[in-house]
């Protein structure tokens, strides 16, 4: 039933798009108006409260507990869970945002800062590190956490409605067909942004490399093949196809960046690490809560509040797809390594890829500024046509781009088929060929209605609806876990009377 009327809802949306796309346009563009304008306060304090609850249990006492039983291992090695969890969890937005988010904030600065200035640069990298580290992380973090934790632990199905299940008021377990249906719907349209974003990149890197021109029916034409592509890695399984393209990816990513590292600014790259890491660290609470009730700026709702929505929607996606393959380690170890170590990531990204373009752009006037204003896709190959073996990273970068489109997917497909079928955890083959054409059906339809802005309004849009059911995922974890540490605690204290009945006598 949750398969058919998720399903039906995204079609009719899709067909919407196709058939009369000025209109789509039109009413997504002003929901979000009436979203930005009222709810943005509302992500800003739903996301930072998530940062917060993520750390706490990091480094509580509840660290210790492990999502399964006593005795069960980690079904991955670290390498391969951390390259399928960062795989899924922003791969194509790091590699499209990498140079054109500190370019762009540069010369649409935030509020307050001028333009174009060394101020602008700094804050460029800051904001940048804001919304790609600590707080996106976090929030697939407990979604995933609150999955996991009730799969491996209390035994229950691989579903949102599941994680809720410790909480004892009637109208929330009556709801629960509601939150599959919810986390559903989010994570179509969530995904679609990404892969939608992806044939943006895919084609701007086809363009230089191979000269294909860049419009709408080769952007169509690429979600097509790459569709196939992720469809079939999705029919082998998480063991086989998910596994090794997430492996082969993250190397072919530490490459590049090794690469534009060697080749670019080297100290510049350092020194903007080092500034931008402080700086990071010394506004985090006021980047986290800024609004701007006195000024006529619709910078915070263009940027942050869309990330905060992106990263929501796409959270019962990735967070079903982490919960997936991290049966058997602890909290401490399951946050470490889904917040901590992919926002230290993130900063490396960011720095060796954001630094180097506003470098070339201050100190050598490559006009990087001018290709994202026309087209932000283009902005890494920009970049790297003025650096030595351009075309080579213009290669591998469109290569990147490709395999983390095709593991997005293919990890799309395998979760929606988990959520649509009441947590099978081997959804058919036919229905993950549903899911995959419906989500490059969106895609297609979204692009069609007005290219990269339609995306980001859909998203945020079907965001909304989810941030609540993550609330009351975080409020069932929490009176779960400590149950079951309390369990844990008096387990101990039977076991040390017991021992020491044994030795008394």
């Amino acid at each position: 039933m949750q398969l058919f009327f998720s399903a039906g809802l995204i079609l009719v949306v899709v067909l919407w798009g196709i058939f009369s796309p000025q209109t789509l346009g039109t009413a997504f563009n002003t929901v979000l108006a009436s979203i930005t304008r009222n709810f943005g306060w509302f992500y800003l304090w739903v996301v930072l409260a998530l940062v917060i609850f993520a750390l706490f249990l990091a480094f509580s006492r509840y660290g210790n507990l492990k999502l399964g039983a006593e005795d069960d291992e980690p079904e991955f090695s670290i390498g391969a869970w951390f390259a399928m969890l960062f795989a899924a969890g922003m791969g194509i937005g790091l590699v499209f945002w990498g140079v054109a988010e500190p370019v762009s904030h540069y010369v649409t600065a935030p509020p307050g800062i001028q333009p174009i200035t060394p101020e602008a640069a700094n804050a460029a990298l800051r904001y940048s590190f804001f919304h790609w580290a600590l707080h996106p992380w976090a929030v697939y973090s407990v979604v995933a956490l609150a999955i996991a934790f009730f799969q491996y632990r209390r035994k229950g199905a691989a579903l949102v409605s599941t994680s809720t299940s410790a909480l004892p008021w009637r109208p929330v377990q009556r709801m629960s067909g509601v939150f599959n249906v919810l986390a559903v719907i989010a994570t179509a349209f969530g995904v679609a942004a990404s892969l939608g974003m992806g044939a943006l990149q895919i084609n701007s890197g086809l363009e230089t490399v191979f000269g294909l021109p860049v419009d709408t029916t080769a952007q169509v034409g690429i979600i097509v093949v790459t569709t196939a592509l992720f469809v079939a890695s999705s029919v082998t399984g998480v063991t086989r196809g998910i596994k090794w393209l997430s492996t082969f990816n993250m190397m072919v990513a530490a490459f590049l960046t090794l690469m534009v590292f060697l080749l670019g600014p080297t100290v510049a790259i350092i020194n903007t690490l080092t500034n931008t890491l402080g700086a990071y660290l010394s506004d985090f609470v006021r980047m986290s809560l800024r609004m701007t009730p006195f000024r006529e700026s619709g910078w915070v709702g263009e940027w942050t509040v869309f990330y905060w929505a992106w990263w929501i929607s796409w959270s019962p996606f990735v967070g079903l797809f982490i919960a997936r393959v991290s049966h058997g380690r602890t909290i401490r170890e399951f946050i470490v390594g889904t917040v901590i170590a992919p926002s230290l990531t993130a900063f490396v990204w960011f720095s060796v890829f954001g630094g180097t373009a506003l470098h070339m752009e201050i100190w050598q006037g490559i006009p990087i500024s001018e290709a994202v204003k026309a087209d932000v896709s283009t902005a890494l190959f920009t970049m790297f046509d003025a650096m030595p073996l351009g075309l080579l990273m213009s290669l591998i970068a469109t290569v990147l781009v490709l395999v983390f489109f095709v593991t997005s997917g293919d990890s799309a497909t395998m979760v929606l088929g988990i959520m649509s079928t009441n947590g099978n955890p081997n959804p058919s083959a036919k229905v993950k060929i549903v899911w995959g054409t419906l989500i490059a059906g969106i895609a297609v339809s979204l692009l069609l209605a007005g290219g990269l802005q339609a995306v980001q309004t859909a998203t945020i849009v079907f965001a909304l609806p989810f941030t609540i059911v993550i609330l009351l995922m975080v409020l069932s974890l929490w009176r779960a876990i400590r149950e079951d540490w309390r369990e844990e605690q008096r387990k101990e204290r039977e076991l040390r009377r017991q021992i020491r009945q044994i030795v008394s006598k």
